[in-house]
């Protein structure tokens, strides 16, 4: 035999990068139709190795004979970086940085090399999408100049591990994944197939030498890192670095973590000489806040373990097409339709003809459900042109039969409007005893207007 038939055909898809064993009208990536091509190519080895990045062979070791004196954390000083790592750097573990393109990850990876030299340690940051002199110009712009922090530029994987191998860094950062290739592997530079090599290789070299490991990754248009899911399996940590470019808010959210939790989250703001961490950032976002306004309501919302205040703007306007809109930023759109449709049934307020627009001030992105209620007074106090009292503030999960279900951390959140300077509030019946409870012991303060609801008609009621 000879021909196609000794070798393996495959199917790339033009453009995302997928391969598929048969040709197939569209691509099942990427959605796109036409787009893949046949490619005639020889197997590539199944494990490839690099010199330096070998895994050494161990033998079993007893749990209780594990030594841990060498894998105590490293606090970068940045507060906002430690708190979503569980406490500072681990030595030898593997981090994944994802966020979408302008978002300010770069920017804040340089942050990082620069709090990591000025503890003592090594960095060398190397970068296959921008020149020294790039590199360089951002480093002035953040005020960074340190001689610990080292620069490559260049893509090729094996190289950067044998600089590595002769500087010995306590970190190596990688800008960006899909920049990097093995020359041994036959797939093209960004493809499926070496993402995952270059990445096995960093994992066996940070494993090997004790080293860290920052890797940056692109995104989809879907929002998740680009290449393939096993990518998020490999790694030690993934953290996504989130927010709306027109914007200044970022918020840096820990998806996976094996030396802590996933609940805690960095906030930060961008400005000129880069990320600056928000130490209150209820302060922030209400800064510019107008009172006794239409359509305007405070709520507090969880992100990660801490309570953060912000605004809720509604508007509603007479539409004049047959369809009205629903525009929703920074909230859920299916939950704005389901909340105005709960409001037309069981509140008995009609939205049908109406174009309404839902805006959460800040930039903030609202992911919890205990927003609803003051989504829905805010809806309501548009429509009736009645003003919200400024010192108000609604929690509470509405269900489609009308009842205020309850919310978790109502602790927390009271003490943080409290601390606002917020004196009335609307909460679901259903936290009433917890919060009696936290009134008894003292963890809140005593004389709060406190209304509990049970039903979305009592809520509109004090409108």
């Amino acid at each position: 035999m000879s021909g196609k038939n000794n070798k393996n055909i495959k199917y790339k898809c033009s453009n995302c990068g997928a391969e598929t064993l048969k040709w197939m009208g569209r691509c099942p990536q990427c959605g796109e139709w036409n787009t893949l091509e046949e490619k005639i190519e020889v197997s590539a080895p199944k494990n490839i190795r690099i010199s330096g990045a070998e895994t050494i062979s161990k033998a079993p070791v007893s749990l209780s004979k594990i030594n841990l004196s060498n894998h105590n954390r490293i606090k970068l000083g940045l507060s906002e970086v430690d708190r979503p790592l569980g406490g500072g750097v681990v030595p030898g573990s593997v981090i994944l940085w994802g966020g979408e393109p302008g978002i300010g990850k770069s920017t804040l990876i340089l942050q990082i090399c620069n709090a990591m030299a000025k503890t003592g340690n090594t960095v060398l940051y190397c970068s296959g999408e921008e020149s020294e002199e790039q590199i360089k110009l951002r480093a002035e712009r953040l005020n960074i100049n340190e001689d610990a922090c080292y620069i490559y530029s260049g893509g090729d994987l094996e190289a950067i591990i044998n600089e590595a191998n002769e500087i010995k860094p306590n970190m190596l950062v990688i800008d960006s994944i899909q920049t990097m290739y093995i020359s041994d592997n036959d797939s093209p530079m960004g493809s499926p197939a070496q993402i995952r090599d270059c990445t096995a290789a960093l994992v066996r070299f940070a494993k090997a030498n004790n080293i860290t490991v920052m890797i940056i990754g692109h995104v989809t248009k879907e929002g998740n890192l680009a290449g393939p899911r096993i990518l998020e399996h490999m790694v030690d940590v993934v953290l996504y670095l989130e927010g709306d470019r027109s914007y200044q808010f970022r918020v840096l959210r820990t998806v996976k973590n094996r030396f802590g939790s996933t609940a805690d989250s960095g906030l930060f703001v961008m400005e000129g000489k880069g990320l600056i961490g928000i130490q209150d950032p209820s302060t922030y976002l209400l800064r510019d806040r107008a009172e006794m306004v239409p359509g305007s309501i405070v709520m507090a919302c969880m992100e990660g373990l801490r309570p953060i205040l912000i605004e809720i703007q509604a508007l509603t306007t007479h539409s004049v097409l047959a369809i009205p809109r629903r525009i929703s930023s920074g909230y859920d759109y299916n939950r704005l339709v389901i909340l105005l449709a709960v409001l037309e049934k069981r509140g008995h307020v009609m939205f049908s003809s109406d174009d309404v627009y839902l805006n959460v001030a800040g930039g903030f992105k609202v992911r919890e459900t205990a927003a609803d209620l003051a989504v829905a007074l805010a809806l309501v106090s548009m429509k009736k042109e009645k003003p919200i009292p400024s010192g108000l503030m609604a929690l509470g999960e509405i269900g489609l039969t009308g009842e205020i279900l309850p919310v978790s951390h109502i602790g927390i959140r009271l003490k943080e409007g409290i601390k606002m300077n917020f004196k009335q509030f609307i909460l679901p019946s259903r936290n009433k005893n917890e919060v009696l409870s936290l009134e008894k012991s003292g963890k809140i303060g005593h004389g709060l207007d406190i209304h509990f609801v049970e039903k979305i008609t009592q809520a509109l009621d004090f409108l």
